[in-house]
């Protein structure tokens, strides 16, 4: 079916689908989930200790004997560390985001790791490519947690990625079904990354509660915020409200890094504090109904990418 596809080969996976590395969400069991359903899975090391991601790694690598990656930001603490450890247990597939790619991508190639970096515009695709990464994650202003500036829609930075280099390219934000896929092949890409709808998965190690306010939600109940530190797509809840009426008011950046603390995402994805913890997810939320396998959202997602396709052909 997709013998063809560049991102299936370039990772060795069955369907041109990537879970997206999310913090307090993607732990072993979500990634190991999505592989062994012929997908590709991915480790969120943004949230995880380097002890922590070094037993995550190993117990997805217990759990399917099919490829798998780590999602690293650059920005992130304890970098080198991570590093070294994605070096020594042999992660060939790594996912960078959230800072200059050129920082690891050398070493990273040098040790005959694939390397894919998330951008939210061209300029940033130029970068990347200019690092030598073997593909682009194109992630669009309608995905959840920490977003692009420009705030370009999916479905306009993915021909505009495409115009400049000819890399295996994924595209993220708003990505849901099979619908998703097909268009963005349409549109240039190569495969899709889901955020939002792998976070209410069974096996996501978001908390419950979570996991039931995302798919209670409705269309315009996230938000992009925090635009004066990191711009990040939240649902509205008294946190959101705080740090929103700061921003108006022309709180500085750190006075809102004050009102932002520490852990505020931990808080609210990971524990459940639904009021006062920062509940990020994407603008997708709003077509969730239920939570349910990750490998049943891989089967569907391919299932409806083929009935769509026949469709538009039948036409």
């Amino acid at each position: 079916m997709f013998e063809n596809n560049r991102i299936c080969k370039l990772f060795g996976i069955q369907y041109p689908i990537v879970q997206a590395g999310m913090v307090w969400c993607s732990g072993w069991r979500l990634a190991a989930a999505v592989s062994n359903a012929g997908g590709l899975g991915l480790i969120g090391a943004g949230s995880m200790t380097p002890e922590l991601l070094l037993t995550h790694i190993q117990k997805a690598r217990e759990n399917t004997d099919k490829p798998f990656g780590v999602n690293l930001p650059l920005l992130g603490p304890d970098v080198g560390q991570k590093i070294d450890i994605i070096l020594k247990e042999n992660v060939k597939i790594v996912f960078t985001s959230a800072g200059n790619p050129k920082t690891w991508t050398t070493v990273l190639k040098e040790n005959r790791c694939i390397v894919t970096h998330v951008i939210a515009g061209s300029k940033y695709a130029i970068k990347a490519v200019e690092a030598g990464t073997d593909a682009l994650v194109a992630e669009g202003f309608e995905a959840g947690g920490h977003n692009g500036r420009e705030e370009s829609t999916t479905f306009v930075l993915i021909p505009a990625v495409r115009k400049i280099t000819d890399l295996p390219l994924i595209a993220a934000g708003g990505m849901y079904g099979g619908g998703s896929l097909l268009a963005a092949i349409a549109l240039g890409a190569d495969g899709i990354q889901a955020g939002s709808r792998f976070a209410v998965t069974e096996e996501s190690s978001a908390h419950l509660e979570f996991k039931k306010k995302v798919i209670e939600i409705n269309e315009g109940d996230t938000r992009l915020s925090l635009k004066k530190l990191i711009p990040v797509r939240m649902i509205r809840n008294n946190f959101y409200q705080h740090i929103t009426k700061a921003e108006e008011q022309g709180s500085s950046r750190i006075e809102l890094l004050k009102i932002l603390g520490e852990g505020r995402s931990k808080l609210g994805i990971f524990e459940g504090d639904l009021e006062e913890g920062e509940l990020e997810i994407g603008q997708v939320s709003a077509l969730l109904d239920k939570i349910q396998p990750a490998g049943e959202i891989v089967k569907e997602i391919i299932k409806e990418y083929l009935e769509r396709k026949k469709a538009l052909s039948d036409d």
